[in-house]
């Protein structure tokens, strides 16, 4: 009899102490990994013409957010393809990106896709919705 009220003390013991870490310690703490391997907290998000998953902030194309009513400014991020096909768009607060196709300009280079229009004249960008700059670099 003693040895049962011992082995179920120390059960209950590790069960108690086991329940006690997992509510301590975060849910899969350092798996905060997406469907596509891509790690959120480090930064990572997949890019659709990289096929990998990048962190926005290094990108080389950023642009700026034309006329904003808030407090700070956003950027939006453009990858181009390796064949400059299409252009790949990354916006603020949005999950994941919009691809856009390269369409037959003499003047500039476009890409569009929906409302979206991004424009490239010289080494500025302007991405338009709807025919109104939201964003430029």
């Amino acid at each position: 009899m003693k040895n049962a009220k011992f082995l179920m003390t120390v059960i209950a013991s590790v069960l108690f102490t086991s329940g006690a870490w997992a509510q301590l310690s975060p849910k899969g703490a350092g798996s905060d990994k997406d469907k596509h391997g891509c790690k959120g907290s480090a930064g990572y998000t997949f890019s659709v013409l990289k096929k990998d998953c990048v962190r926005l902030f290094e990108e080389k194309i950023q642009l700026k957010e034309v006329d904003s009513r808030k407090s700070y400014i956003s950027n939006a991020t453009i990858i181009l393809s390796e064949d400059g096909k299409e252009a790949e768009l990354f916006l603020p607060e949005s999950e994941g990106s919009l691809v856009l196709e390269r369409k037959a300009s003499k003047k500039a280079v476009v890409y569009k896709k929906g409302q979206y229009t991004l424009t490239k004249i010289k080494n500025s960008y302007t991405l338009k919705l709807a025919r109104k700059t939201v964003f430029k670099s």
